[in-house]
């Protein structure tokens, strides 16, 4: 099992920044490919972003590339994304992922879930 832990949520103005930080355990983290979603109240679970194992190959969703930044400190087993000019859209909870073999788009291939972390821009 590998349990994750998201941190670095909360409130913040239209065009601040934000690092969200998911610290893993239970088993060896670079093992592991890593991802953040996001689901926003009324609407479907969202990718992201998305890190392999060493953190050299790395996606984004086409929409959200140029604003947010995955990161992974194997070291640390930690995961971060950095959000930068945040927009009210936004808002949503963000879940980190974890799975062994998937670097997918895909939120259903994943094995490994955390609770989440509360994100919201006000305007």
């Amino acid at each position: 099992q590998v349990q994750l832990v998201e941190s670095g949520g909360g409130l913040v103005q239209a065009g601040a920044s934000l690092r969200l930080s998911c610290a893993a355990s239970g088993r060896t983290f670079s093992n592991y490919n890593m991802a953040w979603f996001r689901q926003a109240p009324g609407k479907e679970r969202e990718f992201v972003a998305a890190i392999g194992k060493s953190g050299v190959t790395i996606r984004y969703a086409d929409s959200l590339k140029g604003r947010f930044t995955i990161s992974r400190d194997n070291a640390k087993n930690t995961v971060y994304l950095q959000g930068n000019s945040l927009k009210p859209e936004d808002t949503a909870v963000y879940y980190c992922a974890a799975d062994y073999s998937s670097l997918s788009y895909t939120g259903d291939e994943y094995d490994y879930w955390g609770q989440g972390t509360q994100v919201t821009v006000s305007s």
